[in-house]
């Protein structure tokens, strides 16, 4: 076991039975002239989670964890798009339409897929998920029981949405989860530092949070090599 220095206490991780999921590193939603841009966001309170998501997946494929990629975004026939969510926040551009990059949230479009500086290995698993959480309507479970994972390292964006409906679901399937903290991020600033407190509060009641570079000494101590799986 390695020891995290997490808040609200340390966490005992067990690099075996460990695997770094980071959701929706997306051009969409990364990128100057994407999906997120065109609503009037700045994608640069995004881009600064770049650099450790990188050190972080850097030292995971190092330590031979089990290393999760997933994307947002529905079928070209939008089948899978509830009306709901296509109607919300009456948006100029909805989903499913053209937009800078594609289709927007549609499946094989360039804005729905990963920034380059983070792009999958061959092996590693991409989850293409329908909503908010990368558990429903995947076969995300599955995948992490099947490897035997019981601990979630978890990053992404954004922190209050994704990541945070991720790490809900995660916790009441029986994961332990650490999210990456300064490799979570938010178009708005105090969501992502509420959204990180939230999931701490009350002794850890969704899991932990920890800076990367705590984080990855634990996934760098001597005999946790050993190359991706």
């Amino acid at each position: 076991m390695a020891l995290i220095n997490a808040e609200p206490y340390s966490l005992d991780l067990d690099p075996l039975r460990a695997a770094l999921i980071i959701i929706d590193m997306q051009r969409d939603f990364l990128e100057p002239g994407g999906f997120g841009a065109a609503l009037g966001n700045d994608v640069s309170l995004l881009r600064w989670t770049i650099a450790p998501c990188r050190q972080l997946l850097a030292q995971a494929r190092m330590a031979g964890l089990t290393v999760i990629h997933t994307r947002e975004g529905h079928r070209p026939d939008l089948a899978d798009l509830p009306p709901t969510k296509k109607a919300c926040g009456r948006l100029p551009v909805a989903l499913g339409d053209a937009g800078p990059m594609g289709r927007i949230l549609v499946r094989s479009g360039d804005g729905h897929d990963i920034i380059p500086e983070l792009y999958p290995m061959p092996g590693e698993p991409i989850i293409d998920k329908p909503g908010k959480g990368a558990f429903h309507a995947t076969d995300l479970d599955a995948l992490l029981k099947n490897r035997g994972i019981a601990q979630l390292i978890v990053c992404g964006v954004t922190t209050e949405v994704c990541v945070h409906t991720t790490v809900r679901e995660a916790n009441d399937r029986g994961y332990e989860c650490v999210v990456a903290a300064d490799c979570a991020g938010s178009y708005f600033p105090e969501f992502h530092e509420i959204g990180l407190r939230m999931i701490a509060a009350q002794g850890g009641i969704f899991g932990w949070i920890a800076p990367s570079a705590d984080i990855i000494p634990a996934l760098a101590e001597p005999g946790r090599s050993g190359g991706c799986r």
